[in-house]
């Protein structure tokens, strides 16, 4: 895509003028001045003359890189590396895996992408990204579809891309039909330049049609495209050339681009012209400012440049809308979102912030990313997967997030042209995932049955926890669902945990903990669970039929080493008051001698307390006829948790 190639090859060109020359002079100069085209073949030339020096490798790799030729891009990326290993910037290493992304050799490319790691080694961002640790190709491949895409009827042979909402119709950027101004052609991939018209949208918002040229008072000789309105579409933001009567270029000869903004004018037959064109303050004639986005309150304008500051090829910014043409100074959006590959076409939304990128690991090429937006705070981009992005160049994505249908550009092959404008419906679709765990030592728990259960207690799926205590379930989830998650382990209580599913596609985390089975939460306490211990009358002794119940306490103070309890013993209501008090307290310290005798440290006794009748759970205090399975309920010892 012509558009975003141009804006993208800024900071590359720096790199450039770096290079020794090669002898091909006229190639070179054509390269410099970004025909890429015929610099591919002026240099393949040289090649058949025998120069297979490196920076002809170089160079004619770029040529095709940077015009979206993969296949031939790989083909020379890989001469270069094979024939020049240690001699090349690791940038090369990146670019050979991405080309080989762009024709779906992932294995390959997923070599290149550790190589890349390995050798860029620096706390660099996309060297990170791609160091293969936390996420996968297998892992973006795996991502659950949720897109259907439909080509559009506006597409051409050529470059199409850019779309915007507008009054209900839709903005986009096209090199057709052009030649009304300028017959002249761009030299990076022989089209013409750019400029905007309106479609209409079909009712069911899958096709667009062409209604309109868009913007004719704006339009220039040079490239328009990637608008973006205030939220009332009385302003429009739009990137264009440097150009303002007078094409402007830099101390290098480069002309930049600018984001203008214009006021629409009204007339009283509803026709809309835009009239006082302004360029933004923020522009500069030494850096490149687009692809302007603003957000719902029309409060803040998102952009790309590459200006001073920028992590990487391209970055995305943001300034506040201050008022009438007032702006506060760019602001980096920073390593969560930018690295230092190229970050580009924003689209903000109360939800999320949509962007494409090829600093994140992805399918090839760029490829949308959604970062949600969590009071006021982004959250880390996640790769939108298949088929919504391809091995080629993904980007300029829209949506209506309360339809969830909107746009995206791509340059795929299966494509009518160059950049082609899809329709899309994203459907809402949630993956449950998470973890087991012992809830008193926080270890993992493998080997759990973990049942996806609906509202109406019916199994949707049922998976078992891996040796990390992970688990995943196969099925697609509704969004906006009721779901109960229940985990069964033996030795375990069987846990339950209700969910309501988010109302936005993605990954719902659901960690769950079981307690041992002799463990019970009762009345906001966490305590032992063990059967009745039995005292002779008027004794304290511990007899052989509580020895074993009391060894159940044992067993799990020994399996969890940093447990510490409290013992509390109380007896029914009849005889004595005074007298029920110091029996139960005799027989709570002869129940912590045995545990301590048989081995469990005294300090991890915190307290053995006798309580008598005074802490009844039913109504048979004095005078009161109760049977003696009434009675058996108060005569209790309780073993209570008091540290894990």
């Amino acid at each position: 895509m012509l558009y975003e190639k141009r804006i993208t090859i800024l900071v590359l060109l720096a790199m450039q003028i770096i290079y020794s020359q090669t002898k091909n002079k006229t190639a070179d100069a054509l390269f410099d001045k970004m025909y890429y085209i015929e610099a591919a073949k002026s240099y393949e030339l040289s090649i058949k003359n025998g120069d297979f020096s490196k920076e002809i490798l170089q160079r004619i790799g770029d040529a095709h890189y940077f015009n979206t030729q993969m296949t031939s891009a790989s083909k020379w990326y890989g001469k270069l590396l094979a024939d020049y290993p240690n001699d090349v910037p690791a940038e090369y290493y990146f670019r050979y895996a991405q080309s080989l992304q762009g024709i779906q050799n992932y294995d390959l490319a997923k070599k290149w992408m550790k190589s890349f790691s390995e050798k860029q080694k620096s706390t660099d961002s996309k060297a990170q990204n791609f160091s293969l640790k936390t996420i996968t190709l297998e892992d973006i491949n795996k991502i659950k579809p949720q897109f259907i895409l439909e080509n559009l009827e506006i597409n051409s042979a050529y470059s199409d891309f850019g779309p915007m909402f507008y009054k209900g119709d839709l903005v986009y950027s096209t090199t057709v039909d052009s030649s009304y101004l300028k017959t002249a052609k761009y030299g990076w991939n022989d089209q013409p330049y750019l400029n905007m018209q309106l479609g209409k949208i079909s009712t069911t918002q899958t096709n667009v049609t062409f209604k309109e040229r868009f913007g004719k008072e704006i339009t220039t000789q040079f490239h328009e495209a990637c608008v973006a309105f205030s939220p009332d579409e009385k302003t429009i933001y739009f990137t264009r050339n440097n150009y303002n009567g007078k094409l402007k270029r830099d101390s290098k000869g480069i002309n930049n681009l600018k984001i203008y903004s214009a006021k629409a004018i009204e007339n009283s037959n509803g026709i809309v012209r835009w009239e006082n064109v302004k360029e933004l303050p923020f522009n500069n004639d030494n850096y490149s400012v687009g692809q302007p986005s603003v957000s719902k309150d029309g409060k803040k304008l998102y952009f790309v440049s590459d200006m001073p500051g920028t992590l990487g090829s391209t970055d995305i910014f943001v300034v506040d809308i201050l008022g009438e043409d007032q702006y506060s100074n760019p602001k980096n959006l920073g390593e969560k979102i930018n690295t230092t590959g190229r970050e580009m076409f924003p689209f903000i939304t109360d939800k999320a912030l949509y962007f494409s990128s090829d600093g994140f690991l992805g399918l090839g090429g760029l490829d949308v990313f959604e970062s949600r937006l969590n009071d006021g705070i982004f959250d880390s981009p996640n790769n939108l997967g298949a088929p919504l992005n391809s091995n080629r160049d993904d980007f300029g994505y829209i949506v209506n997030e309360d339809t969830n249908k909107g746009f995206v550009c791509s340059n795929r092959k299966t494509g009518k042209g160059d950049d082609d404008i899809y329709s899309f419906e994203r459907s809402c679709t949630q993956s449950i995932e998470g973890y087991i765990y012992d809830a008193i030592s926080d270890n993992k728990i493998a080997g759990a049955i973990v049942t996806l259960k609906n509202s109406e207690n019916q199994k949707v799926d049922e998976t078992v926890s891996k040796i990390d205590g992970k688990f995943e379930f196969s099925e697609n989830i509704n969004c906006n669902t009721p779901y109960t998650i229940e985990a069964a382990k033996e030795n375990f209580t069987t846990s339950a945990k209700a969910i309501v599913t988010p109302q936005n596609s993605g990954i719902t985390q659901v960690p769950i903990g079981l307690d041992p089975s002799l463990i019970e939460r009762k009345d906001g306490l966490l305590k032992i669970k063990i059967g009745i211990i039995f005292f002779d009358l008027n004794k304290s002794d511990v007899r052989y039929d509580a020895a074993i119940e009391l060894n159940k306490v044992v067993l799990l103070m020994s399996q969890y080493p940093s447990v510490v309890i409290k013992i509390e013993s109380h007896t029914d209501s009849r005889a004595n008051d005074q007298y029920n008090l110091e029996l139960s307290d005799r027989r709570a310290k002869a129940t912590k001698e045995y545990i301590i005798s048989q081995g469990i440290p005294s300090e991890r006794i915190q307290s053995a307390v006798g309580y008598g009748e005074t802490q009844l759970i039913n109504n048979c205090s004095n005078g009161v006829p109760c049977t003696e399975a009434q009675h058996q309920i108060n005569r209790r010892s309780e073993f209570i948790i008091t540290k894990m």
